[in-house]
């Protein structure tokens, strides 16, 4: 089990509340995308962030940010490394964070992902309405990690964060 200090937990919160930059209603820890802010001696932190699939053209920006929040903070060395395993998972959207996409207007992923326990339903509830009858109109949406659907009953269009 690994412990953490004051201070370690102090500069994770930090971290964790810099917005995503393709999701700017969720915080990198909402996300879940922040693994782990480690002091490695005075001035020196290292922070591990896992994207939310290879290849994510916002990781520079999340890597920017980070460093800029921590230096804001007085750490002068911030090295922040990107780790892929484990994979992130959508399982890893924190129930704050799955509120706030189903509050700015995006379908939360359902929890357990495709790979997970079998849902009772598998149906995309509107975040507009509520209506489950909805329907695919693209796989991709805005990000490559969203598909666009409609909802059947008030005909808005909407983002569902897909499942990973």
């Amino acid at each position: 089990m690994v412990t953490t200090t004051p201070l370690e937990e102090e500069l994770r919160l930090l971290a964790g509340s810099v917005p995503d930059p393709e999701l700017p209603v969720l915080t990198l820890q909402e996300l879940g995308v922040l693994r782990s802010v480690e002091v490695l001696g005075p001035g020196r932190v290292e922070v591990e962030l896992t994207p939310t699939y290879t290849g994510c053209p916002a990781i520079g920006t999340m890597v920017a940010d980070i460093e800029q929040v921590l230096h804001d903070h007085g750490i002068p060395d911030v090295s922040v490394r990107t780790v892929l395993a484990p994979a992130w998972s959508t399982d890893d959207i924190s129930a704050e964070g799955r509120r706030k996409l189903a509050e700015f207007g995006i379908a939360p992923p359902r929890p357990g992902g495709p790979a997970g326990p079998v849902a009772l339903s598998l149906a995309i509830r509107c975040p507009h309405c509520g209506s489950t009858d909805t329907e695919l109109l693209s796989r991709f949406s805005s990000t490559a990690c969203k598909a666009l659907r409609r909802c059947a009953s008030c005909r808005e269009p909407f983002d569902h964060f897909k499942e990973l």
